[in-house]
């Protein structure tokens, strides 16, 4: 006989666990999750308690809410759109996540498939530098390990350039697992390598036409084609690709001191050396006091080793990973970033100087279904892409170098204003590209909505809080924020609380007057719940922290999953089993945006009961399931009940007390049901329809 153990969560996610008398698996599943099994207890770590963190995740999150409780630092800022984004952007994130089964997470750029991405998985490493930067404050630890692993893995096609070896060593500073951080050498070695294809030895540079720098149409290949084109062509050193190897370069030397290989460390940092020098000698145009181009094509239009003939935001990528030298004669090109003449549009940094001939000129159109629609382009749009790149590089300039170029203040109205841009008819939902002259929107296309293919609150923990991660046992605090009340964008107070670092949990507060959170006036910082620095004025602080304590990690395997939609797992239902419908609801991603479908739904059927079923292909043993419903509270609903089956052999069986009340289920959310493990072939989950809506199942997990 077994007892029931029905438990609804107070954070509104549905649970229930059937276990035999004297099991402890209850207290465990009353907090794990199907998509993180990472408990808060894990951490070991006492936190400050200043936020309302469980009424924050109910207000942006709803019955989603226990994951990010578990997940993310909670903030809290005098400025309503910089906090709203925030807490969109973590929702974003989490909506990326893509579970491949034994190959563990991945995070993807577009929800919808986009056919140039590296298939069947649908990553793009263009875009996994940015998903480790933002990916590294989490708290679990399982999402970029699985990632970062898989991006070493045979699964980097050089299909664009990355700096995800620099990435990566950004995440060990925060993080401090060193045995993880070393365990991808091998492959980052081996990729950088692959990279010599790319190297013209006789200059020492890299060089790659835009459109495999992820910047289609920029100044190189439009004018490679004599103003006609520009999607391919153009092939130039560029400021990017040899910024980013650069990056990885000085990365790989590092994790190579981190193992303990002095050579290899020695050998890459010479790499690193000798890329710096030639940037700043052969990419930096006095008369354009900027880094651009030089082509390495040479047509009737374009001559090798000539420069562009224009400044592009990609020139202050250099500083993103540190590498121009603490000199005024490259700080002045700052100038023209903020110059309306220049890049600051006023919507949006400009990709391109509004000079340049072809300015925001369009070519290049999307013309599906007879519809003629703007596609990507780099002469003039601004990008989120670009814009993160940029405000990493102005946080390291103002935090690293002696320059009166750019302020925090500069800092702040960028950031700001990169924030709005995520707004979509009053609504967060980011787009690919925007006019910086208007702020419209150029590529709506479907595939655009809620697109990550940038950061936003790594700016904000590394930028606006401040936080600056290090090797050894300590963290530099400087907020990036202007000091006096009368700025424009001053920031009046801020709360970045249960930051992960080092294993540790730090929260930092400021607050100008004391008045908004009543601890007093200034700048001031916990670890582990403790107060290391009392209120103080802003300013650069260092904080002692702990030695790292590395938790290990657990990995879950989903038994369901089948993103390619052939073989087993299969999947089918009672109604509307076609193929592309079926498998939305075992295809390993999680989402319950409005405007982007993620669901198998049973609509239109008239049935009491309709059931989707998985066949596993072969004998496997199950303990657990989690259904995700997506809900609008008008069309479609959570179930009105659920039980499931399992394939006997010859006939569906009921298994023991698994059915789902209404009160028990929640759309949006996650519904867990664990139950002692059994041998099934096939599960059935059958749905008491919630007339007269229908149900939509986003996904359906399936573990041992």
């Amino acid at each position: 006989m077994k007892t029931h153990q029905p438990a609804r969560s107070t954070t509104g996610r549905a649970i229930r666990t059937f276990l035999a008398p004297g099991s402890r698996l209850g207290t465990v599943l009353l907090f794990a999750s199907c998509l993180t099994p990472l408990t808060r207890a894990a951490a070991a770590t006492e936190t400050a308690e200043i936020l309302p963190r469980h009424a924050l995740a109910m207000r942006y999150y709803g019955n989603d809410a226990p994951w990010y409780e578990r997940n993310i630092p909670f903030f809290d800022c005098s400025d309503a759109d910089l906090t709203r984004v925030y807490y969109y952007r973590w929702q974003l994130y989490k909506s990326h996540l893509k579970d491949l089964g034994e190959r563990g997470y991945i995070v993807t750029e577009f929800l919808n498939d986009v056919s140039w991405a590296f298939n069947p998985y649908q990553s793009l490493d263009d875009a996994t530098a940015f998903h480790i930067s933002e990916g590294r404050w989490l708290r679990d630890a399982r999402y970029l390990d699985d990632y970062i692993t898989f991006m070493y893995s045979g699964a980097n096609d050089r299909h664009f350039s990355d700096a995800i070896a620099a990435a990566t060593y950004g995440r060990f500073l925060v993080n401090a697992d060193r045995a993880f951080a070393i365990s991808n050498l091998g492959g980052m070695k081996r990729l950088y390598g692959q990279w010599s294809d790319h190297l013209d030895a006789s200059k020492g540079l890299y060089h790659i036409p835009p459109i495999a720098d992820a910047t289609e149409y920029s100044i190189a290949s439009i004018d490679a084609s004599g103003g006609k084109d520009g999607f391919f062509g153009g092939d130039a050193f560029r400021p990017t690709i040899n910024s980013f190897m650069f990056g990885n370069a000085r990365a790989i030397s590092r994790l190579s001191a981190l193992a303990g290989d002095a050579a290899g460390a020695e050998a890459y940092a010479a790499k690193a050396a000798a890329l710096k020098a030639k940037v700043q000698t052969d990419l930096w145009s006095e008369p354009l006091q900027h880094f651009i181009d030089r082509y390495t094509e040479h047509n009737q239009f374009v001559h090798y080793w000539d420069f562009i003939r224009g400044r592009e935001l990609a020139g202050f990528v250099p500083w993103a990973f540190s590498l121009p030298d603490d000199n005024s004669r490259y700080a002045v090109s700052w100038r023209r970033l903020l110059s309306p003449q220049g890049f600051a549009g006023r919507f949006g940094l400009r990709t391109v100087e509004p000079s340049y001939e072809f300015y925001m000129r369009q070519y290049r159109y999307d013309q599906a279904n007879g519809v003629k629609r703007p596609e990507c382009q780099w002469n003039g749009p601004t990008w989120p892409f670009d814009n993160t790149l940029v405000l990493q590089a102005m946080a390291n300039l103002l935090n690293d170098y002696a320059q009166n170029v750019v302020t925090v203040d500069d800092y702040m109205r960028l950031l700001k204003q990169y924030a709005r841009q995520h707004f979509l008819n009053g609504e967060p939902d980011l787009q690919e590209d925007y006019n910086p002259d208007t702020g419209a929107v150029i590529v709506g296309l479907p595939r655009s909505h809620h697109y990550n293919h940038s950061a936003f609150n790594d700016l904000v923990i590394g930028g606006l809080a401040g936080l600056r991660p290090r090797e050894d046992d300590a963290l530099d605090i400087n907020p990036l924020i202007p000091g006096s009340p009368d700025a424009p964008d001053s920031i009046a107070y801020f709360c970045l609380e249960d930051v992960p670092y080092h294993g540790h949990s730090v929260t930092v507060i400021y607050d100008r007057t004391g008045a908004h959170y009543g601890r007093g006036a200034g700048l001031q910082a916990y670890v582990d719940g403790r107060q290391v620095l009392k209120p103080s004025p802003l300013g650069r602080r260092t904080i002692p922290v702990p030695a790292p304590s590395v938790h290990p990690v657990a990995r879950p395997i989903d038994l369901a999953g089948n993103f390619t939609k052939k073989g087993f797992p299969a999947a089918s239902a009672s109604v509307n089993n076609a193929v592309d419908e079926v498998y939305q609801a075992i295809d390993g991603r999680v989402w319950f945006f409005l405007n982007v479908r993620n669901y198998w739904t049973d609509a239109g059927s008239t049935a009491a009961e309709d059931w989707f079923s998985i066949d596993f292909g072969r004998e496997r043993n199950i303990s657990r399931v989690c259904l995700y419903f997506y809900g609008d509270g008008k069309a479609f609903r959570a179930p009105a009940g659920v039980r499931l089956q399992r394939w006997s052999g010859a006939d569906w069986v009921d298994i023991e007390d698994t059915a789902l009340s209404p009160q028990e289920l929640v759309a949006n959310g996650e519904n867990t049901v664990a139950f002692p493990s059994l041998p099934t072939s096939k599960l059935r989950l059958v749905f008491l329809n919630p007339r007269p809506a229908a149900v939509a199942l986003v996904e359906a997990k399936v573990f041992e």
